[in-house]
């Protein structure tokens, strides 16, 4: 046992009966490496990754490469989901060396913690032989490597704003800045397969968030095709679970196949808001039924006691990736019986498989009853006995070894579930989602609030590590979209109470964005902003959403003018290169439109919102009171001769209230 055994982190522990003395981060590795001038190895991982079990396996299990380890390095591990500060810094200084990032992320550092050299995975003899050359390295050529290990320090020291040339905008928001937007990234659009044109695929749900506004502002058709093409392949292919419900992380080919198997939190909770929003514009079943069984999914396996919300299940189980969800021809036949011989032909099912050692993973490309017409499958009532295959399948997998679970609760990736449940229950209207996000976001309420600071991660009925700008960014959206599902005051004071703790201890006054680090958080060689979106919308886009809604909502310029800034000095990268700031540019919609503000108020508020909410309304707020209200927008604001009444006001200028959910969005076609 290693000192790892101590942590409550699912990584760390994984690596608690190491023979390498893991120390974790922390000051005690940190002055260890100072005290006795030895280099220091970071690494860094999570535990649903492949790559990061597969070198533990090679590597850091052999008792003969840890003592190489041990003799020369101060070994630290870090879990990259409980401390994403540290792995941010490292991982931008392993792409400032040219290697290409990914986990598991080997760092070696000079006893001062600054960084010299860095490499992913890496097989057994290729990782001793690195070892003993940076030993040698760091004996005889130190102040080569102290020059090298300045460079990188001295270039992410390089503010953002000098970085990308970020300057402030004339602050004009103009459709036809956002049709360049659409062509830039029409341009690596997959127009056969949905997605863009690179494997792996990822989701990358901010780049639906954008077309579904574009397409609202624009009409534009190319845009509904490729997000339409898009949300129907990853509804169908491999990377969703067909038997279980919930998305895999990405697929390794180019076609939404086979996924990498791990299912991450983070994704399945984007990845509700883009169905739930897409549903409600196309009323397309399918994106119904994901919703429902991934929401089921969650709800049955990823939920915590308190009503909070696991980070990951593994991608492995008994060390073999994918192993809980691939299938051999023989087990489906057994399994089926008479049913078998369609499914196959539904499934393309071999003896010799789609995946490794013939198995085969579930993947379509069309919906079954497409599918089913187009192999001329004349199968009575066959959506029913689908149904009952799939349940077969299920029951018969659940005596399979379980994928690890992460335990970890984290505030950041539970405010974007929260966010995601709120516009599934708006799509779809089951009250036991609005119950599920209402708990979930009691839960960081009353266990993740620790004065008025928000903490990272809870495990074992303890929170730990102060909050980063991605937790207060995405509960503070959370608590926005708890208050216009329920017009519960306290989570809009709530997140009133968050914008505020970020603004006064996270803003860069003189650069206009947000630091990803507290000021009273932990101090590391930089204190980085995070403003580019990637699989999860970066923290300061998220932000400045937020306060763009906040200002609104509650009648304070003061937060619109933050997030104007903030959206006007990204405006030459959403002219440039739009993919990797499609968050910013759904925001850049939002102002480049009026935003509807939808009143409602009377004793049926909660049922005509929830009316209202079925329909596709991207540009808007809700705010309601079945009584009365001092927050500024409803402030004397009243029903009609005791009718719950609905206001559609732009930028507080109300038309006439109406009593009908019909005659609001005729104000609204007409705006």
């Amino acid at each position: 046992m290693n000192r790892l055994s101590q942590q409550t982190s699912p990584y760390l522990l994984q690596h608690a009966h190491n023979p390498v003395d893991w120390f974790p981060w922390g000051e005690e590795a940190l002055s260890k490496a100072k005290t006795e001038n030895k280099p220091i190895l970071v690494s860094i991982g999570y535990s649903a990754c492949h790559w990061c079990h597969v070198m533990e396996r090679e590597c850091f299990e052999k008792e003969s490469i840890a003592e190489v380890m041990n003799a020369h390095f101060v070994c630290i591990k870090v879990d990259r989901e409980e401390r994403p500060d540290v792995d941010a810094v490292y991982m931008d200084a392993v792409q400032a060396m040219g290697v290409r990032g990914g986990w598991p992320l080997n760092v070696f550092l000079l006893p001062d913690s600054r960084p010299f050299y860095g490499v992913t995975y890496l097989p057994p003899q290729n990782w001793v032989q690195l070892m003993k050359s940076i030993d040698n390295a760091f004996q005889k050529h130190y102040d080569e490597l102290a020059g090298s290990a300045e460079g990188f320090v001295q270039n992410m020291l390089v503010s953002d704003t000098e970085k990308y040339g970020l300057v402030t905008g004339n602050g004009d928001y103009v459709i036809s800045e956002l049709d360049i937007m659409f062509e830039k990234l029409q341009l690596n659009f997959d127009t056969e397969k949905g997605g863009m044109d690179r494997a792996p695929k990822f989701p990358m749900p901010s780049i639906y968030k954008f077309l579904l506004r574009y397409f609202d502002i624009s009409q534009n058709p190319q845009a509904l095709a490729q997000l339409e093409l898009s949300l129907d392949r990853i509804a169908l292919g491999g990377i969703y679970d067909h038997v279980g419900g919930g998305w895999a992380r990405y697929s390794v080919d180019d076609e939404w196949f086979i996924p990498h198997f791990e299912k991450m939190l983070y994704d399945n909770a984007q990845l509700l808001s883009i169905y739930a929003e897409a549903y409600s514009l196309t009323r397309n079943p399918l994106y119904e039924d994901r919703l429902l069984n991934t929401i089921q999914w969650l709800q049955n396996e990823m939920r915590n006691e308190q009503g909070g919300f696991y980070s990951a299940l593994d991608a492995d189980s008994e060390g073999v990736e994918g192993k809980f969800y691939i299938w051999t021809k023989a087990e489906l036949q057994q399994i089926l019986g008479e049913d078998f011989e369609w499914f196959a032909k539904l499934y393309n099912v071999s003896e010799h498989g789609n995946w490794e050692d013939g198995h085969n993973h579930l993947h379509l490309t069309n919906t079954v009853l497409q599918t089913a017409s187009a192999l001329k499958l004349n199968v009575a009532d066959l959506e029913a006995k689908y149904r009952a295959a799939l349940k077969k399948l299920g029951e018969k997998r659940a005596g399979r070894i379980r994928p690890g679970l992460d335990d970890k609760t984290l505030t950041s990736w539970n405010g974007l579930l929260i966010k995601g449940l709120a516009d599934s229950y708006r799509a779809l209207g089951h009250e036991y989602i609005r119950e599920m996000a209402v708990s979930a976001g009691a839960f960081i309420r009353d266990n993740m609030i620790v004065g008025n600071k928000l903490m990272h991660s809870y495990k074992n009925g303890q929170a730990t590590v102060t909050g980063f700008l991605e937790d207060y960014a995405a509960v503070t959206e959370a608590y926005l979209a708890l208050y216009q599902i329920t017009f519960d005051e306290q989570w809009i004071t709530l997140a009133r109470k968050l914008a505020d703790y970020t603004i006064d201890n996270f803003y860069d006054q003189k650069e206009g964005f947000f630091y990803f680090t507290d000021i009273y958080g932990e101090t590391l060689i930089t204190r980085k902003k995070e403003l580019f979106d990637n699989v999860i919308p970066s923290s300061n886009s998220i932000m400045a959403h937020n306060l763009y809604l906040l200002g609104m909502m509650l009648d304070e310029d003061g937060y619109a003018r933050i997030s104007d800034t903030m959206l006007s000095k990204m405006s030459k990268v959403l002219l440039a290169d739009v993919q990797w700031v499609t968050n910013w540019a759904a925001l850049y919609c939002m102002r480049a439109s009026p935003t509807a503000e939808i009143i409602i108020v009377g004793a049926d508020a909660d049922d005509m919102r929830k009316d209202f909410d079925r329909f596709f309304v991207p540009n808007k707020l809700v705010m309601g009171t079945i009584t009365r209200s001092d927050l500024p927008l409803l402030k004397s604001r009243t029903d009609i001769n005791g009718k719950t009444a609905i206001y559609v006001c732009y930028d507080k200028t109300c038309q006439l209230p109406v009593t009908q959910v019909e005659y609001a969005l005729d104000q609204l076609a007409g705006a």
